[in-house]
C-alpha cells in the first residue's frame, strides 16, 4: 500500500518526458455489509444506482488541465488526428447512500484507432500516486499505449479527491510551503523536531477537515473501485479492462476483490504489496530505495565517478552529505538553499528512472565540490508538487456542474489527495514512540532513506476520518487472470510485492512476469520484452509462461 509520498508516479512520468503503493483478516467491513459476493447489492435493490448507470456522458474536446490537475496546455490531437475528449461522470458521494449527494468524476478518452469489429472496449488507466490526475497524465504518455489503442478506447480519470473530481484541499500552497520549511522531515534531535513534525501533520489534517471535510470520508480506494465499476457500465463494457501502475495496482486489486466476475483483461505494473500495513510498507520502501541506490552506486563506480571507490563508500558519501546539509544548508546561485531533505528528494526522485541517473551523478559530484545547483534543480523538478484544489459542491447534479473547479488555486492537489486517500484507506495511527521503537529496523534497512520513511508513518496524525483497515483486501477467487509485472530493481514498490499480490489474489488469478530492470515499474522503461508481454495479453488474451523473465537493456552511458 502507499506509504511515504516520495514522489507520485504520474508526476515522475510527466517529468521524464520533459527531461529525455487493510482490510484485515478478510472480515467483511461495515461498508460491505449486506452485499453479495461481488461487493454490490442486487440491482433491483438499488434504483438510485440504476439511474446513475443510465446516465449519458457529454463528451467534448478537452480543455487545458486545470491548476489542480497540474496545469499546462490542452492536449494536442494524436498523430492520426484523434482528438482527446473529456466528460464528467456522476457518482454517489457516499456509495452506501446512492440516492444522496453525488460527486463529479472527471474522465478523458481517446477513441480506438482500429476497425470497429476488432474493438474490445475501453481500457481504463490509473497511473498511481495516489493523487495523480489521470486526465492530465494519459495524453502525456499516449504514445506508449498507441498499439493498445488499435483495439481499445484509452480512458483515464481523476479519482475522487483528485484534481477535478472534488480535489481535496488542505493548506493553501503558500502556508504549506512556509510550514514545511520549518520542519525536519527526518527528526534527529530527540524531541523538539519530532514534536514539530507531529504538529505539522495535525495542522494539515485540521486544514483538510476545514476545507474538504464533507468529502474526506469518501475518497478511499474502495469508493474509487466502485466508481471504476460504474465507469465500466456507462462505457458499455461487460468486463473491466484495466491497466494499473503503482498505487493503481492496489486499486485494481481492490476492484478484483469487490467484483471478481467483472474483471476482464488487466495488467498491474509496479505492484503494491497488499499484505503490508503502513509501517511495513515504509520499511519495505526503505530497503527498496537502498537497493536501487546501491545499483546506481555500482554504475557510478563503472563510470569512474569521484563519489567513492566502491558502493559502500558512495553510500557513505550520500549519508554524510545529507547529514551535513541538514545541519548547514548550502547556498545556491538563485539565492536559495539546498538542505538535507532536498538531497534525499533529489536522490529518491532520480531512482524512479535510469534516465535520471546521469543527472544525479553530475549533481552529487557537484555538491561535494560546493555547488548545489544541480541537486536543487533535481529536487524541485522531481520532488513533491504543492497542494491545492477545490471542487464542485458535492450536491446532486443540477445541470450546471461540469466537474471542474470554480475557485482553483495555482498548484495541483497531489500532496493533499495522497494524504487523504492514504489516511482513508489505512487504520494505522502511529505515534512518535512507535517510530522511535521501529527506527533501528529502518536504519538497518537503509541509513540513507530509513529515517525519513520511518517518520513518514506520522502522516495520518490527527486525521479526522478513521481509516478503513490495516491493509487492502484483494482476494479475488474466480476472477479472470491478471498479469502482474514485477521489477527486481523497483525502489518504490519492491519486487516482492508482485509475488505477494499474486498469492493474495488467489490461485490462477495472479500471473507474474519478472523484469530484471531498474526504476519504478517496467512498461514505461520501454523494454521490448515487457511491452510485448503486456500487448499480447491485453490485445490477444495470451499470458506469458509462468516464471517468464525479461532482461533489461544496457545501462545508460556515463558523463
Amino acid at each position: 500500500m502507499p506509504t511515504a509520498r516520495l514522489i507520485s508516479t504520474a508526476a515522475l512520468l510527466s517529468t521524464a518526458t520533459l527531461l529525455s503503493c487493510s482490510l484485515a483478516a478478510c472480515a467483511p467491513t461495515e461498508r460491505d455489509a449486506g452485499r453479495g459476493a461481488d461487493g454490490t447489492a442486487a440491482a433491483s435493490d438499488r434504483p438510485d444506482e440504476n439511474r446513475l448507470r443510465q446516465q449519458t456522458l457529454d463528451w467534448r474536446d478537452c480543455p487545458a488541465p486545470s491548476p489542480v490537475q497540474g496545469g499546462g496546455e490542452a492536449p494536442a490531437p494524436l498523430p492520426d488526428g484523434t482528438r482527446w475528449q473529456c466528460a464528467t461522470m456522476r457518482a454517489p458521494l457516499d456509495w452506501e447512500k446512492p440516492g444522496g449527494k453525488t460527486i463529479g468524476i472527471a474522465l478523458i478518452r481517446a477513441r480506438s484507432s482500429g476497425d470497429a469489429d476488432d474493438r474490445l472496449g475501453s481500457l481504463l488507466f490509473n497511473f498511481g500516486g495516489p493523487g495523480g490526475s489521470g486526465v492530465a497524465a494519459l495524453p502525456a504518455f499516449a504514445t506508449d499505449y498507441e498499439e493498445l489503442r488499435t483495439r481499445y478506447d484509452l480512458v483515464s480519470f481523476d479519482p475522487r479527491g483528485v484534481g477535478d473530481s472534488r480535489g481535496v484541499r488542505c493548506l493553501d500552497p503558500e502556508a504549506a510551503e512556509e510550514a514545511e520549511e520549518k520542519v525536519d522531515q527526518a527528526p534527529d534531535d530527540g524531541g523538539d523536531e519530532s514534536d514539530a513534525l507531529v504538529e505539522l501533520n495535525e495542522l494539515i489534517a485540521a486544514a483538510c477537515e476545514k476545507n474538504s471535510g464533507d468529502v474526506l470520508p469518501y475518497v478511499g480506494t474502495t469508493e474509487a473501485a466502485r466508481d471504476l465499476d460504474l465507469m465500466r457500465q456507462i462505457l458499455g463494457d461487460e468486463k473491466l479492462h484495466y491497466f494499473g501502475i503503482s498505487y493503481g495496482t492496489q486499486l485494481g486489486g481492490v476492484y478484483a476483490h469487490l467484483f471478481p466476475e467483472r474483471v476482464g483483461r488487466a495488467v498491474l505494473d509496479g505492484v503494491v504489496d497488499p499484505t503490508q500495513d503502513m509501517m511495513e510498507g515504509a520499511l519495505g520502501q526503505a530497503a527498496g530505495f537502498q537497493l536501487a541506490f546501491e545499483h546506481f552506486a555500482r554504475w557510478c563506480v563503472e563510470q569512474r565517478c569521484t563519489l567513492g571507490e566502491d558502493v559502500e563508500a558512495i553510500v557513505e558519501t550520500a549519508v554524510d552529505l545529507e547529514a551535513e546539509l541538514d545541519d548547514t544548508p548550502l547556498a545556491t546561485s538563485d539565492g536559495g538553499e539546498l538542505d538535507g531533505d532536498e538531497v534525499i528528494s533529489a536522490i529518491t526522485g532520480s531512482l524512479y528512472s535510469q534516465s535520471f541517473w546521469p543527472a544525479l551523478l553530475v549533481g552529487l559530484e557537484a555538491v561535494t565540490g560546493g555547488d548545489g545547483d544541480v541537486l536543487a534543480e533535481l529536487a524541485e523538478v522531481l520532488g513533491q508538487h504543492g497542494s491545492g484544489g477545490d471542487g464542485d459542491d458535492g450536491t446532486e447534479d443540477d445541470g450546471d456542474d461540469d466537474g471542474t473547479d470554480d475557485d482553483p488555486v495555482d498548484r495541483s492537489n497531489e500532496n493533499d489527495a495522497f494524504r487523504a486517500i492514504t489516511c482513508d484507506d489505512s487504520s494505522d495511527r502511529y505515534t512518535v514512540a512507535d517510530v522511535e521503537r521501529r527506527m533501528p529496523e529502518f536504519l538497518e534497512a537503509s541509513p540513507l532513506f530509513g529515517p525519513g520513511l520511518a517518520w513518514s508513518a506520522l502522516s495520518c496524525a490527527g486525521w479526522p476520518v478513521p481509516g478503513e483497515a490495516r491493509h487492502p483486501e484483494v482476494s479475488a477467487p474466480g476472477a479472470a487472470p491478471i498479469l502482474l509485472v514485477g521489477n527486481t530493481g523497483d525502489p518504490a514498490t519492491p519486487y516482492e510485492g508482485a509475488a505477494r499480490m499474486a498469492e493474495a489474489l488467489g490461485e490462477d488469478v495472479g500471473f507474474e512476469l519478472t523484469y530484471r530492470g531498474e526504476g519504478h515499474g517496467a512498461f514505461d522503461s520501454g523494454n521490448p520484452c515487457v511491452r510485448d508481454a503486456v500487448h499480447t495479453y491485453l490485445l490477444d488474451g495470451r499470458l506469458p509462461k509462468r516464471g517468464a523473465v525479461c532482461e533489461p537493456a544496457p545501462l545508460p552511458e556515463g558523463k
